[in-house]
């Protein structure tokens, strides 16, 4: 007969051995932390990034290979490892804060009482750097605001952007890096090298004034002139976690086209449709699946932001606009399928497009699925 008492002893026991070994993983992980404070040191006496994707994509590999031989699930370690290195990066990231790739520099900010001109303000004084701040009120001391600096980012509207190059350009240094922060790039980047002889470099921050870490987010940088009296420009950014991809300006254009201004727009549309139909969300919810509360949730999140953003964004360029009315003239094309109710043809149209995204759709699942996993969790 089993012993109650005895059961309960065992089971306080296990308790116990369970908190004793959750205090050393606490413990471990503070020892692991320390030994990154030292990697960081020596990353900011370099100059060196703090994303190393092969060595964590490395480690990773090797973490699951040694949990699938302890009885662990790979899939497991692998989340609990990104968890450790996602923490790791921002931990970094606060620390290179503090440190200047170019020591003694003087950024002009034009516009920088906007959202994303505040935010590099504080990027750039966190660093070490003195900022100062150029913008509608101040043209009057554009030329003392430019003296000694050793950059000017330019942060306003898109439909300013080439009017206030051409302003600002002649009251620059010689050495000074003319460099823009707006979403296009082709007519910038050309507005810039016909104002000014120095260095140029047109970027494109992937991500808001409201980002709380550059680990890991993406900036696209699209050279012009003298690119190596503007790399400490792109060093300072990857030393914040920032991952700097270099693009010619066309090139980004087209990508930018489909990857911001055609996504933002079929938001806009779906958005505008719920509305119309005067839908009740919060009912829809009740009845969905996570994928349909993610769909949902990044259309909301398009409108809790500022419209003025989105407007720029979409009708950046002509380019653009055209893209967005073949877009539309495509969802046109499908009406012929649904009303001759013709399932063979959506199924063959569906299985043309599945082929042509390959192995990228198997990709797309198992991300998609993690996402959808962690949405279950929170809510």
């Amino acid at each position: 007969m089993t012993d109650p008492g005895g059961e309960t002893h065992d089971l306080e026991d296990l308790r116990q051995a369970i908190d004793h070994i959750d205090k050393q993983i606490v413990s471990l992980l503070a020892e692991r932390q320390a030994v990154v404070k030292q990697v960081t040191e020596i990353k900011k006496s370099r100059h060196l990034p703090v994303y190393h994707p092969a060595r964590e994509e490395d480690l990773i590999s090797s973490r699951r290979t040694q949990g699938a031989a302890a009885g662990l699930s790979p899939d497991f370690i692998e989340e609990l490892y990104r968890v450790i290195l996602r923490q790791s990066r921002v931990e970094q990231t606060r620390r290179m804060a503090q440190k200047a790739v170019f020591p003694g520099g003087v950024i002009l900010i034009v516009g920088g009482r906007g959202a994303m001109g505040r935010f590099f303000e504080r990027r750039f004084i966190e660093a070490g750097y003195q900022v100062r701040i150029l913008d509608k009120e101040d043209w009057p001391n554009a030329g003392q605001l430019c003296e000694g600096i050793h950059a000017a980012l330019i942060s306003v509207p898109i439909d300013q952007t080439n009017a206030i190059i051409s302003r600002i350009a002649p009251c620059l240094p010689r050495n000074a890096i003319l460099a823009d922060i707006t979403s296009i790039k082709s007519s910038p980047l050309a507005a810039m090298m016909d104002a000014y002889e120095g260095p140029v470099v047109g970027l494109h921050p992937m991500f808001g004034p409201n980002t709380s870490s550059l680990d890991k987010q993406i900036v696209v940088a699209t050279p012009g002139r003298q690119d190596a009296q503007y790399q400490w420009l792109l060093d300072q950014l990857a030393a914040w976690g920032s991952v700097v991809v270099t693009a010619d300006a066309n090139e980004h254009d087209q990508i930018m086209d489909l990857v911001q201004a055609l996504r933002h727009f079929a938001s806009f549309s779906f958005g505008r449709f719920l509305y119309r139909k005067q839908i009740d969300l919060e009912r829809t919810l009740d009845f969905t699946s996570p994928i349909y509360r993610l769909e949902l949730g990044m259309v909301g999140r398009l409108f809790a932001q500022d419209p003025s953003l989105y407007c720029e964004i979409i009708f950046a360029s002509r380019q653009r606009r055209d893209v967005l009315r073949q877009y539309v003239r495509s969802l046109q094309d499908n009406l012929d399928m649904l009303e001759e109710n013709n399932k063979e043809a959506f199924m063959a149209e569906f299985s043309k497009i599945a082929d042509w995204f390959g192995s990228f759709s198997e990709q797309a699942m198992r991300e998609s699925t993690y996402i959808i996993d962690k949405l279950i969790e929170r809510f």
